[in-house]
């Protein structure tokens, strides 16, 4: 069984020091993809605008600059408010938002509840699918066990 853990909330779209606009959001985390969180922009087009980056990152920035590239995370005050800053870059352009450090400092409390860390990979099935994959089926029995010479012919051939 899977989990998610959402919340819908609303990001500061800074467009300059002095002016920013409310951006509505959502941000979800699925036991199913354990390393990564997901936030959701509805930006008022047809389709939402959707980024996918490391939890960890996220979980980092609520307390120190982290990132480096497309994803950078830090914390902020604005107006005497804790804020989380993340900036964002990609081909069609950069945004700076902000999120109210309380509400996403609780969500991902809740993510590292469902999914504490270091016990991600256990999530991902990795083992299990391998030794399925691995497994001996009666097909194994069909092949020659050695089709190939071995370096200690007995022919005096190598």
């Amino acid at each position: 069984m899977h989990t998610v853990v959402e919340r819908e909330l609303e990001l500061n779209l800074v467009l300059s020091p002095e002016r920013s606009i409310p951006v509505p959001a959502r941000l979800s985390y699925r036991t199913d993809d354990p390393y990564a969180v997901h936030i959701t922009f509805h930006v008022g087009s047809d389709s939402p605008v959707d980024w996918t980056f490391a939890r960890e990152l996220f979980v980092e920035g609520v307390f120190r600059p982290c990132g480096h590239g497309d994803v950078r995370v830090w914390p902020a005050k604005v107006d005497s408010r804790s804020v989380v800053c993340v900036a964002l870059t990609s081909p069609d352009g950069d945004a700076l938002l902000e999120v109210p450090s309380p509400a996403v400092s609780a969500w991902l409390e809740r993510t590292l509840r469902a999914v504490p860390p270091g016990t991600e990979r256990e999530r991902l099935g990795i083992d299990e699918a391998l030794a399925a994959l691995l497994a001996r089926t009666p097909a194994d029995d069909l092949w020659p066990r050695a089709p190939w010479l071995s370096d200690e012919s007995g022919d005096g051939e190598a």
